[in-house]
C-alpha cells in the first residue's frame, strides 16, 4: 500500500471529526491505533496531528492522548467581567481550583509592580481555571495584604472581584496589562497537562482600586489554543472604557 501523505491524513481526520466520528468519547484513538489505520509511521502521524492542533481542531494532554478541541473562548480585554461570568455568557461552564494560598516575600520585580519594597509580605494565590472541564488557565494572584486583612481565610474559589467588593468595599479602578506569547514555565505546565515550554499566552495585569491605589498583580498563563482576542469598541467609548482582563477580575 502506498504511504499516505501528511496532507491526506489531515484531510481524512478533519473530515471524520467534522462528521462526528469521535464525538461520543471526545477523543481520538491512540497514536498506535491511528498509525495502523493509516499504515503510516508515528513520525508522519504526529506531523499530521500537529497540523490539526495548530488549526485548533484537536489538542493534546500529556499521558492522556489527543482530544477534540472545544470552541475557543472569546476574550475581550475591554470588558469588566470576571472569569465565571465571561464563560457563562458564552454558554460555557467554568470551574476554579485553588492550588495554593499563602504569604510570601515579594521579589524585586513583583515589588515594583505592586509599589512595595522587595522582601515585604504579599498574599500569593495560585489557581487553576477550567472551561467545560478542560484546564485552560493557570494564574498567580499577588495581593497587598494592607488592603485585604485575613483574606486567606475566605473561600478563594469564588470571584475575587466579588470578594473585594463584599468583604472590603474595594472596586477595581484603573488597570494596566500586557499580553505576550511565551513558553509555559515548569511550574504552570503540569497543571495544564501539557509539556513545559509549550506555547502559551502570558498576561500580566496590575490593578488599582477606586482610590487609585495598586492593590494586586496577576500573572496568567493561558493555553494558546483555549481563547482568541475579540475586541468590540464603539466610537463613543474609545476614550472612556478602561481595558481589563476577565481573569484578574476574579
Amino acid at each position: 500500500m502506498k504511504a499516505l501523505t501528511v496532507d491526506v491524513i489531515c484531510q481524512t481526520l478533519a473530515a471524520r471529526i467534522a462528521s462526528g466520528d469521535f464525538a461520543a468519547s471526545g477523543r481520538l484513538p491512540s497514536e498506535r491505533s491511528l498509525s495502523e489505520q493509516f499504515s503510516t509511521t508515528r513520525i508522519t502521524l504526529r506531523e499530521a496531528l500537529g497540523q490539526l492542533e495548530f488549526q485548533g481542531m484537536i489538542y493534546r494532554e500529556l499521558r492522556r492522548g489527543w482530544f477534540i478541541a472545544p470552541p475557543r473562548l472569546a476574550y475581550d480585554p475591554l470588558l469588566r467581567s470576571h472569569f465565571h461570568a465571561m464563560a457563562e455568557q458564552q454558554g460555557r461552564k467554568a470551574q476554579t481550583e485553588v492550588l495554593d494560598a499563602q504569604r510570601v516575600q515579594a521579589s524585586a520585580g513583583l515589588a515594583r509592580q505592586l509599589g512595595m519594597n522587595e522582601g515585604e509580605d504579599v498574599y500569593r494565590i495560585q489557581r487553576l481555571r477550567r472551561i467545560d472541564g478542560r484546564a485552560v488557565l493557570y494564574v498567580e494572584h499577588y495581593l497587598n495584604p494592607q488592603y485585604f486583612p485575613d483574606l486567606l481565610s475566605f473561600d478563594l474559589t469564588r470571584s475575587l472581584t466579588h470578594l473585594y467588593q463584599e468583604e472590603y468595599g474595594i472596586n477595581y479602578g484603573r488597570v494596566g496589562f500586557t499580553m505576550l506569547p511565551a513558553p509555559l514555565p515548569t511550574f504552570a505546565a503540569p497543571a495544564l497537562k501539557v509539556a513545559s515550554g509549550s506555547p502559551a499566552l502570558f498576561i500580566t495585569r496590575v490593578n488599582r482600586d477606586q482610590h487609585d491605589r495598586i492593590i494586586d498583580c496577576d500573572y496568567e498563563y493561558w493555553r494558546y489554543d483555549a481563547l482568541y482576542i475579540d475586541v468590540q469598541v464603539r466610537e463613543a467609548e474609545q476614550t472612556s472604557r478602561q481595558p481589563a482582563c476577565p481573569e484578574e477580575e476574579g
